[in-house]
C-alpha cells in the first residue's frame, strides 16, 4: 500500500507542545472550531514523519486580552468577522499515538519549494528538505514530535487501514469492531493478540456492555481465535436477548448465529424451554463437587464468618468430598460429639449448617449426580465447541458465584495438566486450544479482598501461561484489584461517570491522562474507547451494529432456513462425536 498525502486543505499549525503533554494546534481562520470533536483522528505532517494523533481537547484563544475584556456585540457581525482568525482563534490539543517513518535511510536536499515527495506539502517560495528516493513507511511508537508550524490534516482512509489493518487480511485474524466517529472506515482489532491476555468490557449500566461483549464473542468464534466458556448470568448471549433499539424486539444469540459451534447448557431447563432455546443440555452439580474454596468465595452471600470457614476446613479434612452431605444430616448431638473429637466450634458449625441449607433450594444442586456434567463441558471445549451456561431463574449472585467458581476451577486444573503435558512433549497435537472464559459482575470475583484466593485472580495473573484467559464484563472497574487491572490486556470501555472507575480504566496505561476527557465525552450508546494489546493505539469507535447485516456477514445459515429435523440431526451427530 502506498502512502498518499491527504488532498484536503490543512486544518491548522502546530504552535507548541511536548512528547509527554501532547501538541497544541492553532486552527486556520477558515476552519470552524465546531467541526473539531474530541476523539477525532488527525495527521500532523512533519519533515520526515507523519504523526497519527487523537484530538483530546478543544479550546478558544484570543491574541489580545482587551478583546476578551471588551468583546464585540453579537449584532456586530462585521467586527466579529474581522477578528476571526487573527484576534480570535480556535486551538486543539493532540495526543500523538503513532508515527509513519521511512523504512530506509534517505538523502535529503533542499528544493525550490516544489516537493517531490508526496508526503510533504509543497510550500511555494520556501526551501524545504525532501527525500530524493521513494520508499515505504514503517509504523512506529512515537519517540519525537513534529517541528513548529507543521501542518495538520484530517486522517485519510489509507491512514486508518495502515494503522488498524482490514478485516479480510489473510495474514492476521482481524475483526472489525466499529468505525471512527467521523469516518466510514472499519477499525479492526487483532484477535490473535486479543486472546493472548485477559480482557475487559466496561461501562456504566445501560451503555450496551452485553452488546459489545456479544459482538466480540461472535468475532472470536467466527475467526476461530479461541474456544469460549460463557457464564451467561442474565441469558443474553446464548439465545435471543432483548434489543436496545425500538425497531427490533430481540436480537440473535450466539447459538443462533453459530448453531454448529455453540452448545447451550442450562441450570434451569424449564426456563430455557419456555424461551424456545433449541437443543439446550441440562446441567447439574452435586454437593460432592463443592470444596471449601467455593464456599469461601460465596461467604458474603451466605453470611458466613471466618470462624465458620475455619470449621468448614475441619469438616472437609474429616469427610473429604461428602463433607456437606454429612454436615446437613448431622443432629445437634452429633455436631457436639464431632467438636469434642476434632476441636471444632459447635456454634460455628451449627451456623455453617444452617446457612448451607439454603442450597437445598437451588434447582441444579443434587446430593449425587448421575454423571459428571463438568467433564461433558470439558469434552465440548476440547472438541472446539463454545459453551454458554444459562442460569435462567437461578441468576442470583449466590448461584452465579458458586457455579462459575466450581466449573472454572476444575476446567483450569484440566488445562494446567494439558499445558504441562504439551511443554514436556513439544508435540503440536498436545497443544491446548486457547480458552477464553467470560464472566459478568467481575468485581465480585476480583475484589481486592478475595482475589488472592480465587481461581479468577490466578488466571488473570497467569497471562495465558496455561492457555486460559478471562473476558471480564463489569460496570464497576474500580472494584477490581489494581494488580489484576494492570494485567488486563485490552480494555473496551463505554461511558463511565464515576471518577474512581475512570481512574481504574487507565491503571498501568502510560499517557492515560490525555484520554480521560475522551472517555468522559462518549455518548451513552454505541460508542467505546478501545485501548491495549489488541489495537496499535487507543481509538474511539462507533461500535458495529448488531443487526441483520451483521448476522449475514458473520453467522452461519440462519436457524429459520433449516428444518427442525436437520437442526436436531446435526446436534445428535455432534453429541455422538463427543461421546455423549
Amino acid at each position: 500500500m502506498t502512502n498518499k498525502m491527504n488532498s484536503e486543505q490543512p486544518l491548522g499549525s502546530v504552535i507548541q507542545g511536548s512528547l509527554t503533554e501532547g501538541l497544541e494546534v492553532r486552527l486556520h481562520p477558515d476552519i470552524s472550531v465546531e467541526d473539531m470533536r474530541v476523539g477525532k483522528f488527525l495527521i500532523v505532517q512533519g519533515m520526515r514523519s507523519r504523526f497519527f494523533c487523537m484530538l483530546t481537547d478543544v479550546a478558544l484563544g484570543a491574541a489580545n486580552a482587551r478583546i476578551i475584556a471588551n468583546p464585540p456585540s453579537w449584532e456586530d457581525t462585521f467586527l466579529r468577522d474581522v477578528l476571526a482568525g487573527s484576534g480570535t482563534y480556535g486551538t486543539i490539543n493532540l495526543a500523538p499515538m503513532l508515527m509513519f517513518t521511512p523504512e530506509t535511510e534517505e538523502s535529503f536536499s533542499p528544493t525550490n519549494g516544489k516537493s517531490t515527495n508526496p508526503f510533504l506539502p509543497s510550500v511555494t517560495g520556501l526551501a524545504s528538505f525532501v527525500p530524493q528516493t521513494s520508499t515505504t513507511m514503517e509504523l512506529l511508537p512515537v519517540k519525537t514530535i513534529p517541528s513548529h508550524f507543521s501542518q495538520v490534516y484530517d486522517a485519510s482512509v489509507d491512514d486508518f487501514r495502515r494503522v488498524f489493518g482490514w478485516e479480510d487480511d489473510p495474514q492476521r485474524r482481524n475483526f472489525s469492531i466499529g468505525k471512527p466517529l467521523d469516518m466510514d472506515v472499519p477499525v479492526c482489532i487483532d484477535l490473535n493478540r486479543f486472546v493472548e491476555r485477559s480482557n475487559g468490557v466496561f461501562g456504566k449500566s445501560g451503555t450496551g456492555k452485553s452488546f459489545l461483549t456479544r459482538l466480540l464473542l461472535a468475532g472470536v468464534i467466527r475467526k476461530n481465535a479461541a474456544v469460549n466458556l460463557i457464564f451467561d448470568m442474565h441469558s443474553e448471549y446464548g439465545w435471543e436477548a432483548v434489543a436496545e433499539g425500538k425497531n427490533v424486539n430481540t436480537v440473535k444469540g450466539l447459538k443462533q448465529l453459530f448453531p454448529s459451534k455453540v452448545e447451550v447448557y442450562t441450570l434451569d431447563p424449564e426456563s430455557t424451554k419456555r424461551r424456545g432455546v433449541r437443543d439446550a443440555q441440562e446441567l447439574y452439580l452435586s454437593y460432592e463437587q463443592i470444596e471449601v474454596e467455593d464456599i469461601k468465595l460465596c461467604s458474603r452471600d451466605l453470611g458466613l464468618s471466618d470462624a465458620a470457614l475455619d470449621n468448614a476446613n475441619i469438616l472437609y479434612s474429616e469427610y473429604r468430598k461428602s463433607w456437606i452431605v454429612q454436615l446437613l444430616n448431622m443432629t445437634n448431638e452429633e455436631i457436639e460429639m464431632f467438636c469434642e473429637e476434632k476441636r471444632g466450634h459447635k456454634g460455628s458449625i451449627m451456623a455453617l449448617q444452617r446457612k448451607l441449607m439454603r442450597m437445598d433450594n437451588l434447582k441444579y444442586m443434587r446430593a449425587v449426580c448421575p454423571q459428571n456434567y463438568i467433564d461433558k463441558i470439558v469434552q465440548c471445549l476440547e472438541a472446539g465447541k463454545n459453551v454458554v451456561i444459562e442460569f435462567g431463574s437461578q441468576s442470583n449472585m449466590l448461584s452465579y458465584m458458586l457455579v462459575t467458581n466450581m466449573i472454572t476451577r476444575r476446567i483450569h486444573e484440566h488445562y494446567v495438566k494439558k499445558a504441562d503435558r504439551f511443554l514436556q512433549s513439544k508435540n503440536p497435537c498436545d497443544r491446548p486450544t486457547p480458552l477464553m472464559i467470560t464472566i459478568e459482575e467481575a468485581h465480585r470475583f476480583l475484589d481486592p479482598g478475595v482475589v488472592q484466593s480465587t481461581i479468577f485472580g490466578t488466571i488473570a495473573r497467569e497471562l495465558r501461561k496455561y492457555f486460559v484467559t478471562l473476558l471480564v464484563v463489569d460496570q464497576r472497574p474500580s472494584g477490581i484489584d489494581n494488580e489484576v487491572m494492570s494485567q488486563i490486556g485490552t480494555r473496551i470501555t463505554a461511558l463511565l461517570n464515576d471518577e474512581k472507575d475512570i481512574d481504574a480504566i487507565f491503571t498501568g496505561v502510560s499517557g492515560g491522562s490525555g484520554l480521560r476527557s475522551v472517555l468522559a465525552k462518549l455518548d451513552s450508546k454505541q460508542q467505546a474507547l478501545i485501548l491495549g494489546h489488541a489495537v496499535p493505539m487507543p481509538v474511539v469507535v462507533r461500535t458495529r451494529p448488531y443487526d441483520a447485516t451483521f448476522y449475514e456477514e458473520i453467522g452461519e445459515p440462519a436457524w429459520e432456513e433449516k428444518p427442525d429435523a436437520e437442526v436436531f440431526a446435526a446436534a445428535e451427530l455432534a453429541k455422538a462425536d463427543l461421546g455423549f
